[in-house]
């Protein structure tokens, strides 16, 4: 009897996260999450770091590992990660050309530290990744751009 209810409880959260994973959509991506008053300080940011193998590489370190992003947008950046399967609106899916093409690298720098309201996006402050480490893993995420 303990097994059977253990199942049909298993199966009743599939079935949620199933539902909620279908009816999920992402959020208009022409739309900035970033309050206005703030929105032109965060498109004037520029990304310090190069985009060298190095700094990729590290970017991807913190994308897969401590920054756990992979955990919503998926090891493949679209968005499909176990976590963000149950978010609405879904996380973003970075291998969206389009994406990439409406926001700036000071943009998703300021979301990455400030979180997004409405959103799973939580902020990441210095003490989970350093802006280092911020910068960097926005250069991982710009690799994902058209690899759908």
């Amino acid at each position: 009897m303990k097994l059977w209810k253990g199942t049909l409880l298993l199966v009743m959260t599939l079935v949620f996260v199933s539902v909620n994973a279908y009816a999920a959509e992402e959020k208009d991506i022409t739309v900035s999450r970033i309050p206005a008053d703030q929105l032109a300080a965060a498109k004037a940011m520029k990304n310090p770091l190069p985009a060298t193998p190095e700094n990729i590489a590290k970017g991807k370190a913190v994308f897969e590992g401590k920054g756990t992003c992979f955990t919503c947008h998926g090891l493949s950046g679209k968005g499909d990660g176990d976590a963000g399967k149950a978010l609405d609106p879904a996380p973003r899916n970075f291998t969206n050309p389009k994406f990439h093409d409406l926001r700036t690298d000071g943009e998703m720098f300021w979301i990455i530290k400030n979180g997004s309201a409405g959103t799973g996006m939580i902020s990441y402050n210095p003490a989970i990744i350093t802006d280092e480490e911020a910068w960097q893993t926005i250069l991982y995420e710009r690799t994902f751009k058209g690899k759908q």
